[in-house]
């Protein structure tokens, strides 16, 4: 199966927690298998447009469409106005529009506000939902029809973001004008009947899309690719795998999870964070992005003694890494305060210890004292009664 158009694969080096090695993803590096992608843009092609600004081409398309987008209205997207779509040239039916999950084929050229274009991408295929474009590509394709030709109009929210695009030099904040042609749907992909090297390939894919989302800080969408990775690593197979082939789907399987677990941190989803750390450290125990995550998480639950455990059985594994000593000692300090501070609540609940230990020991010897006295009275007393009655008796 064709999957080779999903994703550039980003040469730029990880941005993310870039002072804390320890903090960064897998990175994509690591997988030699994803290397022989071809990127999801015309590199060489964008870049000469780029350069030379390609004004009038772009100045040229933008009149002719102007002409032409007269004869239909716009179409709010979302509500919003953030992303509009406008038919150029309609389809097949709708009937014919595409459902998430398959497999499409657009055309789509990408400019900017003042007639730019930065990409220019014929024949890109792409799983519809799963995030592998911008946001604005993924929602409108579910509303063409084959054949359609259509002009939308987006917000830098659902394009690039505050952030751009170094590589296709889109500024942050930048609004886009995309002009899309649906060629093609596809069925839906089956998992089950890939060979490993397929899975592993294309769970690489979705899993660095979902390390450039991390990137952007969209950590959301991050992990939704991730989970994607995830389901395609693990989803069993009617093919034959070998011992190898199946190590290898658990690496990648171990490394979604992991950076799955780092979103989560990020979005605050402690037990779902907790889940990804321990789902990992069930395979490789001695994991130390997993231990390291897993002492952050109890940390952050207050849970400092096991925290603190955690953190110590990974610095054991890795005893050179400054990011574990720091955060072991950090954490060793709140522990030591909040242990003072409970010592604290407590004697002021249950006034000054010392004196209430020793209260009880006073109260016990004068306890001794009178029980003695008592009984020698008592005999005394019995005597005298005893004389008496001898006495009267006689």
């Amino acid at each position: 199966m064709n999957r080779d158009s999903i994703v550039k694969r980003s040469s730029q080096p990880s941005l993310l927690d870039s002072g804390e090695d320890f903090e960064m993803l897998d990175n994509a590096d690591e997988d030699s298998s994803g290397d022989d992608l071809p990127p999801l843009e015309d590199a060489g092609g964008g870049e000469s447009k780029e350069e030379h600004h390609s004004r009038e081409p772009a100045r040229t398309k933008d009149t002719t469409l102007e002409v032409s987008t007269t004869q239909d209205e716009w179409q709010d997207v979302l509500g919003n106005g953030h992303l509009k779509k406008k038919v150029l040239e309609p389809g097949q039916g709708p009937d014919s529009r595409p459902l998430r999950g398959q497999i499409v084929q657009i055309n789509v050229k990408s400019f900017l506000s003042d007639g730019i274009m930065v990409e220019e991408q014929l024949g890109l295929s792409f799983t519809l939902g799963d995030g592998d474009v911008i946001q604005a590509l993924d929602l409108v394709v579910q509303l063409m029809e084959i054949g359609e030709k259509a002009l939308v109009e987006t917000s830098a929210k659902y394009a690039f973001g505050v952030i751009g695009s170094e590589t296709l030099r889109v500024p942050p904040d930048a609004d886009l004008t995309l002009h899309v042609q649906l060629l093609s749907t596809g069925a839906s992909p089956d998992f089950e009947l890939m060979n490993p090297t397929e899975k592993v390939t294309l769970a690489g894919v979705k899993r660095e899309r979902g390390n450039m989302y991390y990137q952007r800080g969209d950590y959301t969408f991050a992990v939704n690719s991730y989970s994607i990775a995830l389901q395609i690593a693990e989803t069993s197979s009617k093919v034959d795998i070998s011992f190898e082939e199946e190590a290898e789907l658990l690496e990648m399987k171990v490394k979604c999870l992991n950076n799955m677990a780092a979103a989560q941190l990020k979005l605050e989803h402690y037990e779902a964070a907790l889940r990804s750390c321990v789902s990992v450290l069930t395979h490789q125990p001695d994991n130390v992005k997993a231990l390291f995550r897993k002492g952050k998480v109890l940390a952050l639950q207050g849970e400092y003694a096991e925290s603190i455990q955690t953190l110590k059985r990974a610095l054991k594994l890795e005893p050179s890494n400054k990011t574990i000593h720091t955060e072991l000692s950090k954490l060793v300090k709140k522990h030591s305060e909040q242990k003072g501070m409970e010592q604290a609540m407590y004697k002021k609940m249950l006034g000054n210890p010392p004196d209430a230990i020793l209260q009880p020991q006073r109260f016990k010897s004068w306890g001794l004292n009178w029980k003695w006295l008592f009984g020698a009275t008592a005999m005394a007393i019995g005597g005298v009664a005893l004389s008496v009655f001898i006495a009267a008796r006689n």
